[in-house]
């Protein structure tokens, strides 16, 4: 289940370029259209996998100095991360002890967080620090009162939450999960979308690289392989490498000098509802919120090297071009699929050989959730 190395991947892909094959799996898999339309399968995805499992909630690059935030809805629960005055990041519920108004919003960074409905005052840690008039409160433990704590850990460079542990262990299976987001990368955009699809059609468009030439003919394909990629597993967890065309340069390197930089781009897919992508002159972290059956909100966090924002910020901005092409490429596909649904042309979507991520990915969530 360990991940090859950076030259291992290259010496994959020139082999497939020579022998015109590309990775292939051994099952095929039929998910139910059921599945992507019932409100109650998604709603035990929410309660039995995104809220029990570790979730990808924002990059550490988010939350660089004491004070800084980030608040949003994670599995439809409002969470505040923050990082406190020990440098260790938390995470609570977004909700005062008091009426329960939120306490903060989108992100940031404060010294304290400070309800706006009647003031009750939290410091970093999450505890209740002020209560205006507090005569008005006899007998209440401040102590007792603070804002409600999540688990959360800093792993590979992205900050993971648990909302329902069910284990003395929560994080244990990060321990699959490499360095995904060096300490060197600057956070540059934070932004959120809404699609119309189902999160589960949003993360399978992520996931194989057969559709390159007929979706992205104009965009990815003129620098990439149709249906050329290396797909590998690490625990519930998939990554697949779309090469580019220029990787064909690393022939004349020896095998032990070779680097990837500029010659690919890896997709980690951090279940159940995380990617991490890099590019040439970026990386993007996106989230897959589930708003209900049929929407979901992206959650798109773009990082670069400092250095190259200060030297090459027009590379950042050719690279973020091409990339938001792609990507708008590939949400007209999966609202397309969602507004399908409805058609009765399927019972099931067939996923062969060459698209085995997706097939563990739906492997992994039918054994949480207990469904053939």
């Amino acid at each position: 289940m360990s991940l090859l190395d950076d030259r291992a991947v290259a010496q994959r892909i020139l082999d497939h370029i020579d022998h015109k094959t590309t990775d292939r799996g051994r099952e095929v898999w039929r998910e139910p259209v059921a599945n992507y339309r019932s409100p109650e399968r998604q709603a035990r995805e929410i309660e039995r996998v995104f809220r029990t499992l570790p979730s990808a909630f924002c990059p550490s690059a988010a939350l660089t100095e004491v004070g800084s935030f980030v608040a949003r809805e994670a599995a439809h629960t409002a969470i505040l991360a923050v990082r406190g005055a020990d440098r260790k990041v938390r995470a609570f519920r977004n909700a005062c002890r008091h009426r329960g108004s939120q306490v903060a919003s989108g992100c940031g960074r404060k010294n304290a967080f400070v309800c706006p409905y009647h003031g009750w005052a939290y410091g970093l840690d999450g505890s209740l620090k002020n209560i205006p008039h507090e005569d008005g409160f006899p007998g209440l433990n401040k102590s007792e009162h603070g804002l409600v704590e999540v688990p959360a850990i800093e792993h590979g460079g992205v900050v993971f939450i648990v909302q329902k542990p069910t284990s003395g262990s929560p994080f244990a299976e990060l321990a699959d999960v490499p360095m995904l987001l060096p300490e060197d990368l600057s956070l540059v955009s934070a932004t959120q979308q809404e699609t119309q699809a189902n999160w589960k059609i949003a993360a399978e468009g992520f996931l194989e690289g057969y559709h390159i030439y007929a979706t992205h003919r104009e965009t990815f394909f003129p620098v990439q392989f149709d249906n050329l990629n290396v797909v590998e597993q690490f625990g519930r967890n998939n990554r697949v490498t779309f090469p580019y065309r220029n990787v064909q340069k690393l022939r004349t390197v020896a095998p032990s000098d070779r680097r990837i930089e500029g010659t690919l781009t890896y997709v980690y897919h951090l279940f159940p509802n995380a990617i991490v992508a890099t590019f040439p002159q970026r990386v993007v972290m996106v989230v897959l919120e589930p708003l209900d059956a049929s929407r979901t909100n992206f959650v798109n966090y773009t990082l670069a090297k400092g250095e190259t924002l200060q030297v090459n910020v027009g590379a950042v901005e050719r690279d973020t071009d091409f990339v938001n092409a792609g990507a708008k490429e590939d949400r007209a596909v999966v609202e397309s699929i969602q507004r399908g649904l409805s058609s009765g042309a399927n019972d099931a979507f067939t996923f062969g050989h060459f698209e085995s991520a997706i097939v563990h990915f739906h492997r992994e969530l039918h054994a949480l959730l207990g469904a053939s």
